[in-house]
């Protein structure tokens, strides 16, 4: 064969072969054009949501934002005066940056703290669910209104304030039905699913959501990349200890023991920590609901006892008074029983759930400096603590 039938061979190839069609012809043809407006962030462990950048917009998708197999949710972000892209007419469109967020959850403050942004917060469902001494001081000042309870809105309250954003929680069947009166009134409705992450690099990673909507890309690169650094240098440390202490967690209810499954975001820190945790073969993502007879003859024996209690007045004895069996324990006999309940609020508001959201490092440096006091000998515990007798 001659060098140009080859040539020519290779040439329709390479045309045909590499040309996008559809829709991500769009995308690519949108993409190449020069970004001038936007600072970039990658995701890198989080899988429930994504951020694409373009010219003139963002484009925000919450993946199966209720749980479980659904619909993923789309959103443009763009600044004021410019033109949504007609491609995308199916998705909510924000303006950015962000000045005003009527927030659901009390891990939304922690995003919002990790961005010093506290500030952009007008609304809260639950005024009482509040750790952040920033946030509590809004409160006082009038400048944040309670617009629900328990995840519940106050429709009319929320139209009333016509926040640029409000940012709720994707509870499991939740639908998008239960916004229409808000997104028919122009206040967009914007879904967080942190919670089905099941890493902690994973959820806390969802602080770059935020700074997508604030505008606030190049604050978050670069605290969150010393988050990831810090995270990798604790795990890694973590790996050379030589034995695994065992581990409990948790507490029995009236209705079940709800042990975290071996894929939850627990049971990767009590892995990254280097402890040995009984049930991290489980295949499951949240919770596995035990009965205290399946728990028992484990905890028995195990040498630690982590996230027990509620209350930040709670001691070992009043741990006991719940039920008499939490006396056998061997973490019980030897006081190794710790609570996340250092940072409680004069509301009974845990900090575990605002701040230590964004700061998986030392979340994982408290459960080391509990499970390797020699790996971490100058580390002061920040969200755990030792319940007294």
């Amino acid at each position: 064969m001659s060098k140009l039938p080859y040539l020519l061979i290779l040439l329709t190839l390479l045309i045909h072969g590499c040309t996008p069609s559809g829709n991500e012809q769009k995308e690519q043809s949108a993409a190449a054009d020069t970004v001038t407006q936007f600072v970039k962030t990658e995701i890198h462990h989080a899988r429930g949501f994504g951020i694409r950048y373009f010219k003139d917009f963002k484009l925000v998708s919450i993946i199966n934002p209720f749980g479980g197999q659904g619909d993923t949710l789309q959103y443009i972000l763009q600044r004021k005066g410019a033109v949504t892209p007609a491609d995308y007419s199916h998705a909510q469109r924000i303006e950015i940056p962000v000045k005003s967020l009527a927030a659901m959850s009390s891990m939304h403050i922690g995003l919002l703290g990790f961005l010093d942004a506290e500030n952009v917060l007008t609304g809260l469902g639950s005024l009482q669910y509040v750790y952040s001494p920033k946030v509590i001081e809004l409160i006082k000042a009038g400048k944040i209104a309670e617009v629900g309870r328990d995840q519940g809105l106050n429709d009319e309250k929320v139209i009333e304030m016509r926040p640029d954003l409000v940012m709720t929680v994707g509870n499991p069947g939740g639908k998008m039905d239960h916004y229409r009166t808000l997104r028919e009134a122009g206040i967009p409705v914007m879904i967080n699913s942190e919670w089905v992450e099941q890493t902690p690099l994973a959820r806390a990673e969802w602080v770059k959501l935020m700074a997508a909507l604030l505008d606030k890309e190049g604050l978050v690169n670069k605290k969150f990349a010393q988050v990831e650094t810090e995270y990798e240098r604790l795990s890694t440390l973590a790996r050379k200890a030589t034995k695994k202490p065992t581990v409990l967690s948790g507490m029995n209810t009236k209705d079940a023991w709800f042990m975290p499954a071996g894929n939850s975001y627990m049971a990767r820190f009590f892995d990254d920590a280097g402890a040995d945790y009984h049930w991290h073969d489980s295949p499951a993502t949240g919770s596995l609901p035990l009965s205290f007879e399946a728990v028992y003859p484990f905890a028995l024996q195990a040498e630690y006892w982590l996230n027990v209690g509620f209350d930040s007045r709670d001691t070992r004895r009043s741990i006991i008074a719940q039920d008499p069996r939490y006396a056998d324990f061997k973490a019980t006999q030897t006081g190794r029983v710790y609570s996340y309940n250092r940072l409680i609020s004069d509301q009974g508001s845990n900090d575990f759930f605002e701040s230590g959201s964004v700061n998986p490092h030392t979340v994982l440096a408290d459960m080391i400096r509990i499970f390797h006091p020699d790996l971490l000998p100058d580390h002061q515990l920040v969200y755990y603590k030792q319940l007294p007798q």
